[in-house]
C-alpha cells in the first residue's frame, strides 16, 4: 500500500510540473512570422515542374502479339532544370524510353511507352511511375488497351 501512495504522489508531481503554465518558455506572438520561403506558391516557382499534356492513353483494340507505342508529351513549367531520375511500369510488358538529360525550364520532352500485348488478353491497364526532382517526386501515367485474340 505504501508503494501505491508513493507512485500516486510521483504521478501528481510529474503531472503538475509538466502541465504548469511556464510563461518564460513561450514566445510573444509578434515575434513569430512566416518566412516567404514557406509559402507553397513561392516554393513551387523555385522547383522543376513536370506537366504532361495528358496522363492516360487508350490504344483501343490491339491484336494479341502487337507492340504499340505512345509518346507522352510534357513540359518543364518550373524554374529549375527537370531531371527524370527513373521510370517504372507495373508490368514487364511495358517498356519506357525517356530523356536522360536535364530538361531546361520551359523546354519540352517526350516519354515513349511501348506496350507489348504478347500473352495478354482482354482489357489491360498499365501504370507508369515517373520519378523526378519535382514536388511531389512521383507522377503517374496510364496506358490502356483491349487485347483481342485473332
Amino acid at each position: 500500500m505504501k508503494h501505491y501512495l508513493i507512485l500516486l504522489l510521483l504521478a501528481v508531481l510529474i503531472f503538475g510540473v509538466g502541465c504548469g503554465n511556464n510563461k518564460k518558455d513561450s514566445l510573444p506572438a509578434d515575434i513569430v512570422t512566416i518566412n516567404k520561403s514557406a509559402d507553397p506558391d513561392n516554393i513551387e516557382k523555385k522547383e522543376p515542374r513536370i506537366v504532361f499534356e495528358k496522363d492516360t492513353h487508350d490504344f483501343g483494340r490491339v491484336v494479341q502479339g502487337e507492340k504499340v507505342t505512345y509518346g507522352f508529351k510534357f513540359k518543364n513549367e518550373g524554374n529549375k532544370d527537370l531531371l527524370i531520375v527513373k521510370v517504372n511500369a507495373t508490368c514487364g510488358c511495358t517498356v519506357i524510353d525517356y530523356p536522360r538529360d536535364p530538361i531546361a525550364p520551359g523546354a519540352e520532352g517526350v516519354l515513349h511507352v511501348t506496350f507489348n500485348s504478347t500473352a495478354k488478353k482482354g482489357l489491360q491497364n498499365k501504370k507508369v511511375t515517373v520519378m523526378a526532382n519535382t514536388q511531389p517526386s512521383n507522377t503517374y501515367l496510364w496506358v490502356k488497351a483491349n487485347v483481342a485474340v485473332d
